[in-house]
């Protein structure tokens, strides 16, 4: 048996304040039903986890802040190793270097050998020795160098009567990075990386949802039922709201979970960092799915069966992945033009703002962008939504909808 077109405005209750808000009731139908799906929460939890896994794993790769102990047979020894602290601290943020009083060198060889201690600083018949089981850390090694190289001649000079002051004057050599965040940059781009990898997977994910509810309702007929009923933007209303909520809660928990990883593995210097980059993302996120949803609901409206989604989400597809491509593989003249492209911008921007170094105004041209292209987006999806939905009897083409009449 097949069917024809129902202009909405068939439906004897089109217009009516019976019907207003149904598209609340629709949304609140998407997210029940949805949320009671194990699928649903299995996924969420895996996805929790790999966020955790991936700031502990970046966190364990990108290095820890090391307290070393070094072993000293003398006052000027230990002073020596307090001095390098500080250098240590400069050259590996947050480590340090303590020392530890032992009786003599021999002592001191031992505990380095029983692996008590992590190196031993000796003096020896023209200076001092640095002592370390199978390896040094180069750091601590050019620290406990130059502490010593300056304390030793700041004593010679002063038995000698020499002004070291004047002696070493103008021989200071500063560092400045221009880039303040260089740094964290391993750790960005990972950030970055992520961002686009759960944009992706959350768009396609409801994306498919919101495609294969429609078609459902389509094969099973309850949509003749429900446009009987409801104004079918209305029922279009209804399944973006109720999925872009689902969406946004998932993308929120993952965020707050990603903030809640970075604190617990002290990575606050990066959580400054991406931190405004997290927010604006889920901003970014909501624009962009909402302006997809509208597709995703359409490619179901064109499909007469479950198997057509294969081809009728295509476009949707199509539209995402470009931009994980190009997030992945292309060059920063690439990213900043796709960045400022709507829709596409709002996988790109969130991801280019987490590296770093975007300037304000490219980030309100994509965020107004995003803005005009949901609205617009919408209400074109809108009226080939209207046109296709209760057409089950084959799967419709995007063109030959577009000829359609509304």
């Amino acid at each position: 048996m097949t069917t024809t077109s129902i202009p909405p405005t068939t439906s004897p209750y089109a217009g009516t304040d019976s019907v207003r808000g149904a598209w609340r009731v629709v949304a609140e139908r998407e997210i029940t039903t949805r949320v009671r799906e194990k699928t649903y929460r299995y996924s969420l939890l895996a996805m929790v986890v790999g966020i955790v896994a991936t700031v502990v794993l970046s966190s364990l790769l990108g290095g820890k802040p090391t307290d070393h102990t070094v072993g000293v047979v003398d006052e000027r020894g230990a002073g020596i190793v307090t001095a390098a602290s500080a250098e240590v601290d400069r050259a590996d943020d947050g480590s340090s270097a303590e020392p530890r009083e032992l009786a003599s060198a021999e002592a001191a060889e031992q505990a380095v050998r029983d692996g008590d201690i992590d190196a031993a600083l000796v003096p020896t018949d023209d200076g001092y020795e640095v002592i370390g089981d199978k390896e040094i850390d180069g750091t601590l090694s050019a620290a406990l160098t130059s502490a010593a190289s300056g304390q030793v001649l700041e004593s010679n000079a002063e038995e000698q009567g020499v002004d070291l002051g004047e002696l070493t004057a103008g021989s200071a050599v500063s560092e400045r990075l221009l880039d303040a965040d260089a740094e964290d940059a391993g750790s960005r781009q990972v950030a970055a990386f992520v961002f686009v990898l759960l944009f992706y997977v959350t768009a396609v994910t409801f994306g498919m949802t919101i495609a294969q509810s429609v078609v459902q309702e389509k094969e099973s007929r309850v949509v003749e039922i429900l446009a009987a009923a409801v104004p079918i933007r209305a029922l279009l209303w209804g399944k973006i709201a109720g999925n872009t909520v689902l969406a946004l809660g998932q993308i929120v928990v993952l965020v707050v979970t990603g903030v809640a990883a970075l604190a617990a593995t002290g990575e606050n210097g990066l959580l400054s960092s991406i931190g405004p980059a997290m927010a604006w993302y889920v901003v970014f996120f909501v624009l962009g799915f909402v302006a997809l949803a509208g597709l995703w609901a359409v490619a179901g409206s064109l499909a007469s069966r479950q198997e057509d989604l294969g081809s009728t989400t295509m476009p949707g597809q199509i539209i995402l992945f470009a931009p994980y491509i190009l997030a992945v593989a292309a060059g920063e003249g690439v990213k900043t033009v796709v960045s400022l492209v709507p829709v596409l911008s709002a996988m790109i921007m969130p991801a280019r703002m987490a590296e770093g170094g975007v300037p304000a105004w490219q980030i309100a041209v994509a965020l107004g962008g995003n803005v005009i292209g949901a609205f617009l987006l919408v209400r074109f999806a809108a009226r080939l939504y209207e046109r296709t939905l209760m057409r089950t009897e084959r799967k419709i083409g995007f063109g030959e909808a577009l000829k359609l009449s509304d």
